[in-house]
């Protein structure tokens, strides 16, 4: 009997730091840095969003990088979901949402996810997301590729320090899957003026060695 009470303590114990620690990470606005996510639409269509029937995989669009999401971030690992009150995104925020995501749905999704960690309120995450979007320029062979380009996640980025002064290896990454380029990620400072180093963020990135950019539908 002993035993299983001890047992149970040292349960409930683990529990409530698990808990407690889960609480302080996902804390609205306790974060380091954030997270440009800037979707290659072409690529995402070709590898998973034609399957779901994304409408930004329309043809005729001539969608390049599209907004995928600004997402608080730490040093290590990052918060998600701050905020379990779900309410509807104001219709003022929405129409805001509509000039920066290439969809409704994922306007929505990204406040719930992440925006609800910022520490902002829906109108203004949405116009943080914006200015992040319109700190990183696009290099001139990324803004309406005509015909699909075979490179690599270092080109890639070689492309995106000499279109950006100030910015890195080491502060970005390239995604891709199966050999396709997807998207690439950029780290900025909590205030957005600066980029900023994100160790963790540019591991992740793709080690394939050639990857292809599909053209803008």
């Amino acid at each position: 009997m002993r035993f299983i009470f001890s047992a149970f303590i040292a349960l409930a114990c683990t529990v409530a730091g698990s808990a407690a620690n889960a609480q302080r990470r996902d804390t609205p606005g306790e974060f380091d840095f954030y997270v440009m996510a800037l979707s290659w639409s072409s690529g995402f269509c070709e590898t998973s969003g034609d399957r779901k029937g994304k409408s930004q995989c329309d043809i005729g669009r001539n969608l390049g990088f599209v907004v995928h999401g600004l997402w608080p971030q730490n040093e290590r690992g990052y918060p998600s979901s701050c905020s379990t009150f779900n309410r509807a995104v104001p219709s003022t925020a929405m129409a805001l949402a509509r000039s920066i995501f290439p969809d409704d749905g994922l306007a929505r999704h990204e406040w719930s996810k992440h925006g609800t960690c910022s520490g902002l309120d829906p109108s203004s995450y949405f116009r943080a997301t914006a200015e992040a979007r319109d700190k990183i320029k696009i290099p001139a062979q990324f803004v309406s590729p005509q015909e699909e380009i075979s490179t690599s996640p270092q080109d890639v980025e070689r492309a995106f320090q000499a279109a950006n002064p100030g910015l890195r290896p080491d502060m970005m990454s390239v995604s891709c899957k199966r050999g396709v380029m997807t998207e690439i990620r950029v780290c900025l400072s909590r205030d957005l003026r600066d980029f900023q180093s994100c160790r963790e963020v540019d591991r992740q990135g793709c080690r394939t060695r050639d990857i292809t950019v599909p053209p803008v539908r």
